[in-house]
């Protein structure tokens, strides 16, 4: 995978978790089609999810960086 991908699909993902985690926009989507008891388990599963987002940009940028270094 190039790092350009890497780099895209890190952000990429960090960002609709971010979206979803720090916007209502997920609890009203979800609320709206009747399934309010997930509400309470988004927690534990997006801040892991940006997690491993942020890390693999982390990654995709270091890679990045090293290569420009050679």
């Amino acid at each position: 995978m190039t790092n350009n991908r890497l780099l895209g699909i890190g952000l990429g993902g960090f960002g609709i978790a971010g979206i979803c985690c720090f916007t209502p926009l997920l609890v009203i989507l979800v609320t709206s089609v009747g399934l309010s008891a997930l509400v309470g388990w988004f927690d534990y599963v997006l801040f892991p999810a940006m997690a491993v987002f942020a890390t693999i940009t982390g990654y995709a940028l270091w890679n990045r960086w090293k290569q420009q270094q050679a």
